[in-house]
């Protein structure tokens, strides 16, 4: 890695702490000399994380200084993917789906019931730091919605009561059980699963209703 101008690990108030400076050399290890930009992304999602889930300018600049590169390409990383909070964001960071399944499925619903419950309008933190609420694009699990992404976990199934249920758990210290809140098994069929319910006796399995 190239030399920078000013000292490895200065850049206003954020660093790396050592277990994931550790973790960022690994990643920067991966790509070939003269290739260290290429994980750009990864390592300012680690900034984020232990950052209290946002990026300042400080933490995006350490992560320009740690790749060698000019601070205005970091930024334009970090302004360019939405997974990156260039502000503050709640402890508790509720991301609900709006794309086409889950919007036919009531998104909408969710997201009234969010804002209501806090108070808030869509971006804003509520006033004890716990929990912000934004609308966001597919997040990939259109056979369960409607449903919405708590930090890294995904709550499936939703109805806009289960949502106002899981805040008033959230606010309260609780874990929130992450996947179905209606009870089904992963995305199988509402109600159970409708094929191969019998096993032959030579192990293979025979359909044992219609689908």
């Amino acid at each position: 890695m190239k030399t920078s101008s000013h000292p490895k690990g200065e850049a206003g108030d954020f660093a790396f702490t050592p277990e994931n400076l550790d973790w960022a050399k690994k990643i920067i290890a991966r790509y070939p000399e003269g290739r260290q930009a290429s994980a750009v992304i990864a390592l300012l999602d680690l900034a984020q994380r232990q950052n209290g889930n946002w990026l300042s300018p400080q933490a995006i600049e350490y992560v320009a200084n740690l790749l060698d590169m000019a601070p205005i390409r970091v930024h334009e990383v970090a302004t360019f993917y939405t997974m990156f909070n260039l502000k503050p964001v709640g402890r508790h960071f509720i991301q609900v789906c709006r794309t086409t399944p889950c919007w036919l499925r009531g998104a909408d619903d969710l997201t009234r019931t969010c804002l209501n419950k806090l108070g808030t309008k869509l971006r804003e933190t509520t006033k004890d730091g716990l929990l912000t609420v934004v609308e966001v694009e597919c997040l990939g699990a259109c056979a369960n919605a409607p449903m919405v992404q708590i930090n890294d976990l995904y709550y499936e199934d939703l109805t806009p009561e289960r949502m106002a249920e899981i805040i008033d758990e959230l606010k309260a210290g609780k874990e929130v059980a992450m996947g179905s809140q209606s009870g089904r098994q992963g995305s199988a069929p509402e109600g159970g699963p409708r094929t191969l319910l019998e096993a032959s006796a030579g192990g293979s399995s025979a359909g044992g209703g219609g689908a």
